[in-house]
């Protein structure tokens, strides 16, 4: 029996951080083994925010990173495939069929895209960020997914991949899946700046590449509980973020409940509690850092990984668009 299939991925805009590994990378990291996992390097889906020459140019060179970034988190070339979202351009394609079955309104109603264009004073979005769900559709379902694991904010987004794949099945016959969202066990991550995401725009972020050092300077600048001046001051570890990274990171639940019990009696210093947590992170971080220094041995790697992925894709794709426009009657007319 062949195995279901994940799709998911990532924007090429700069660095993993951990925030992306508590949303989707230990999920794809774990179930790599119990699926075919086609891991997207979003390429186009980067355009949504700004198309200056300057950052177009620089999404190859973050996509030649991030595939770094996924090599150390764990994921293994072996069983899963990456490839670059433009070296596939039949997905064009069935974004634009989809594109035909959805409505303005609709997209607008998208909680994710309206808090975009709030923070951002966008008030006439571009067709590319307004369709940003639309070509997630064909990205998840040019490769048929049954599972996309994302972060809490995209959750909204898969249930527009569910509803085109639905609307398409009803109106044309059975042919794709709809897929379920995996939302990770720690849904968002505050930043260390005390807002409520990690963000790599926000500068806010720890991430996957940091070394040791640069994890224990970010640690002790890290936002805590603003009412406590004093180390015997009894403080509250609930929203905390530090106490967010001790419950995300830190193996050892017992020293954590001990830091929280302390914390709200006034027992420990804030000092104390960011040493324990730089620790914590640290040691997660040591087998990525010794995965990453092993696959950059290999300069070339990430390109060699990327066009593999894409020769593999590209046939999967290719069948799934001919699918759709047989069902649709759009067969090509010199062949019939």
């Amino acid at each position: 029996m062949a195995k279901k299939r994940i799709l998911t991925g990532d924007r090429p805009t700069g660095s993993l951080h951990l925030g992306h590994y508590v949303g989707t990378l230990a999920n794809r990291v774990r179930l790599q083994d119990e699926y075919e996992v086609f891991l997207l390097v979003a390429d186009y889906h980067a355009l949504t925010r700004t198309t200056d020459k300057e950052h177009v140019v620089a999404t190859r060179q973050f996509s030649r990173g991030l595939v770094m970034d996924l090599l150390a988190a764990g994921i293994d070339p072996e069983k899963t495939t990456i490839y670059l979202q433009s070296d596939v351009p039949s997905v064009c394609e069935l974004h634009l069929l989809f594109s035909m079955l959805t409505t303005v309104p609709r997209l607008e109603r998208v909680p994710s895209l309206k808090d975009v264009m709030d923070a951002e004073h966008i008030e006439n979005p571009t067709y590319g960020l307004l369709g940003y769900p639309v070509l997630q559709a064909a990205d998840i379902l040019h490769v048929k997914g049954n599972l996309v694991p994302v972060g809490k904010d995209q959750e909204s987004h898969i249930e527009v991949t569910r509803e085109l794949a639905r609307r398409f099945n009803f109106l044309y016959g059975e042919v794709f899946p709809e897929p379920d969202a995996l939302i990770g066990e720690v849904p968002t991550l505050p930043g260390t700046d005390g807002t409520a995401k990690m963000s790599k725009s926000l500068n806010n972020a720890i991430y996957l590449s940091d070394d040791a050092k640069t994890v224990e300077q970010k640690v002790r600048g890290m936002y805590t509980d603003p009412a406590r001046i004093r180390a015997d001051i009894p403080g509250n570890p609930d929203g905390n973020p530090v106490f967010a990274y001790h419950d995300a990171f830190n193996p050892n639940k017992a020293e954590v409940e001990e830091l929280k019990d302390r914390y709200r009696n006034g027992k420990v210093g804030d000092v104390e509690v960011k040493k324990k947590l730089a620790v914590a992170l640290n040691n997660f971080l040591e087998p990525m850092r010794e995965r990453r220094a092993k696959y950059s041995a290999r300069p070339n790697i990430a390109n060699e990984i990327l066009a593999a992925g894409a020769a593999k894709v590209r046939p999967i794709s290719q069948e799934t668009l001919e699918q759709a426009r047989e069902a649709m009657g759009l067969g090509r007319v010199s062949e019939q």
